[in-house]
């Protein structure tokens, strides 16, 4: 392995920004507002938890076939639609619920023969800490960083270059989501999704109306003081105080880190019940009134609170303002991988058009396609919710993309911290 490098300053993301600013809006089926093509992500505290789905695969070969569309959908000469045969067992370290039980479950073995295991992470950094002790053994076949983690990975020696030989399917992501700073030659990394962060509560908990980031903490120190959570992600803690004191979350500024930690270790630490990447379980449970979201499992906690009895009509989702994160989650092949040809075949698979629009259904995030407007008026007409997955020009200027930088150190110590104070 590598030795610890310098933290490396990746303000990769910017061009990405700069991409989705510039293109314009679309309209999913009736819906009014427009919704823009346009990603740390959503994570999972159970990182314990380990699911296994079917039993042993096939034999590994080098069988690939062609999906056929379904009559009445997208013509088959728009896209590519080939299926690279494997088999054996295929593990992947993740977010937590961050994909479609059916395509890590029985599709995956009846449609590429592998038998999937998939643990979850609750950040970036607990996977890089994961990978960097485990070596060349780690077990893992797929991981799932965020792109400005990418150059650090790489630097350490954690992840091996994909086989673009064996991605047949990469022509299905539209170019906004590929050549990024961060992979400039799409070496190491597939775009998986993207998206956002901002808030959920309970309307009939709270009365004042929750709009920005300071309101967010003032509400978690008052009315929801004790049933308030937080993700479980440092850049994204810190980065509500920031956000709401008009300062990029990428500061490199001592000054910012000592305001900061005073007014989020002094005065809000106190208030908060949990740090919870995947609060929308928790939500439904009656576990919290106020909560920190990503934007997919936000979507995803107005099912649950439904189907556990609950009424979803009194939760109000907010997109971050008066600025948020814009982040894009990936898919790489870690060094050692036990069983890469697997991986790249069910990467491939979820570039699929069909394949991709059921998992975004699921996880609530955009999948990065090409001709999305398409995808979603032929393949999933009837989208709840949409304005939680896609948004319009006007939100994407808000959203600020990440860096990992000189700060990374202090980030962490400031973080620690606040959890220390919490649990306190």
């Amino acid at each position: 392995m590598a030795s610890q490098p310098e933290p490396i300053k990746v303000l990769a993301p910017i061009g990405f920004h700069e991409k989705l600013t510039r293109r314009s809006l679309f309209q999913v089926g009736g819906a009014a507002a427009g919704l823009a093509i346009v990603a740390t992500a959503c994570g999972d505290d159970k990182k314990s938890t380990t699911t296994t789905a079917g039993s042993a695969g096939t034999t590994a070969g080098s069988d690939t076939t062609t999906a056929a569309a379904e009559p009445g959908t997208l013509a088959t000469g728009d896209w590519s639609r080939v299926i690279n045969k494997a088999g054996g067992t295929l593990s992947m370290f993740t977010w937590g619920d961050y994909n479609d039980p059916d395509l890590v479950g029985p599709w995956a073995e009846s449609e590429l023969g592998v038998s999937m295991k998939v643990d979850y992470y609750a950040s970036n950094e607990d996977l890089i800490t994961k990978l960097s002790t485990a070596g060349d053994s780690s077990g893992f076949d797929i991981v799932v960083p965020t792109g400005t983690f990418i150059p650090q990975m790489v630097q350490k020696g954690l992840l091996q270059k994909l086989d673009m030989s064996l991605l047949p399917n990469f022509v299905n992501l539209d170019p906004l989501y590929t050549g990024n700073a961060w992979d400039p030659q799409d070496e190491y990394s597939v775009c998986k999704d993207w998206g956002s962060t901002g808030w959920m509560y309970d309307t009939t908990q709270i009365s004042k109306d929750i709009a920005t980031w300071q309101d967010f903490m003032d509400a978690c120190m008052n009315e929801a003081s004790g049933n308030c959570s937080l993700l479980d992600s440092a850049p994204d803690v810190l980065g509500m105080y920031f956000w709401a004191n008009g300062i990029n979350w990428t500061t490199e500024k001592t000054e910012d880190y000592d305001a900061a930690e005073k007014y989020l270790v002094d005065e809000v630490a106190s208030h908060i019940k949990a740090f919870d990447s995947y609060p929308s379980t928790a939500i439904a449970e009656g576990s919290f009134i106020l909560s920190q979201f990503f934007n997919g499992d936000a979507r995803q906690a107005f099912v649950r609170i439904k189907d556990a009895g609950g009424t979803p009509e009194n939760w109000k989702w907010v997109l971050g303002a008066p600025a948020t994160e814009l982040w894009m989650d990936t898919y790489c092949i870690p060094v050692g991988a036990p069983n890469p040809e697997a991986a790249h075949a069910w990467i491939n698979w979820l570039l699929i058009p069909e394949i991709s629009i059921k998992d975004l259904n699921y996880h609530g995030y955009n999948s990065g396609l090409k001709n999305m407007p398409q995808l979603i008026s032929e393949l999933l007409p009837d989208l709840v919710d949409g304005d939680m997955i896609f948004f319009s020009d006007e939100q994407v200027a808000t959203m600020q993309t990440g860096a990992v930088n000189s700060a990374q150190d202090r980030i962490t110590a400031v973080y620690d911290k606040i959890k220390a104070k919490a649990a306190g």
